[in-house]
């Protein structure tokens, strides 16, 4: 059997670190974002859909996420069309991901997981978090948004308290020396009380 883990996580809380740390230590790992792009690239499962729906958005054959955004800013309810086409897609590519694992632990790398109900799918749930000035230094450190764009993200999202209550480990990245601790203990946590219970 194979304990499926939903890692989740705000924007800026050192989600994708966290999550190689898992691989890390021999589990697999599905990322929602990566699939997204796979989705999205040339030949991507979502290309004809998205020519269809929004014609202009897809350029050389990919979906173009600039294009998208541009979307999104013009009609804000452009964004539930698109989720409509999507999350579909990204379900089957995570049963698909689910299908082939042969991993004791699959570790699923959902931003939006409790947002979105996934907790369900779950055996267990990891948030990885950071303190609110970490978390805005490392997002304004990428040099990709402004601190407006920063912020409606935030607005979106769950709060970070709520998602800590919400989960069975929380995981402070605040060094990577002592996240890495964490994903250790995490790990050894499952294998030896979880995995057979």
């Amino acid at each position: 059997m194979t304990f499926r883990l939903g890692l989740t996580g705000s924007i800026g809380m050192g989600k994708s670190t966290t999550a190689r740390m898992f691989v890390d230590e021999g589990c697999a790992l599905w990322d929602a974002d990566a699939a997204v792009h796979r989705l999205y690239a040339v030949g991507g499962a979502a290309v004809p859909a998205m020519t269809a729906a929004f014609p202009g958005v897809v350029v050389n054959g990919a979906v173009s996420r600039a294009a998208i955004k541009d979307l999104i800013a013009a009609d804000p309810l452009v964004l539930s069309r698109i989720e409509q086409i999507v999350h579909p897609l990204v379900a089957a590519d995570r049963k698909a991901f689910s299908a082939e694992t042969v991993s004791d632990i699959a570790v699923y790398d959902i931003p939006l997981l409790f947002e979105n109900r996934g907790e369900s799918q779950m055996d267990a749930t990891v948030c990885v978090t950071a303190t609110p000035d970490i978390q805005r230094d490392r997002v304004m450190a990428r040099g990709t948004m402004s601190e407006e764009q920063f912020q409606m993200i935030l607005a979106k999202q769950m709060p970070d308290a709520e998602k800590r209550a919400r989960s069975d480990y929380v995981i402070e990245t605040d060094t990577l020396e002592h996240a890495r601790a964490q994903v250790q203990d995490v790990v050894r946590d499952i294998r030896e009380n979880r995995l057979n219970a």
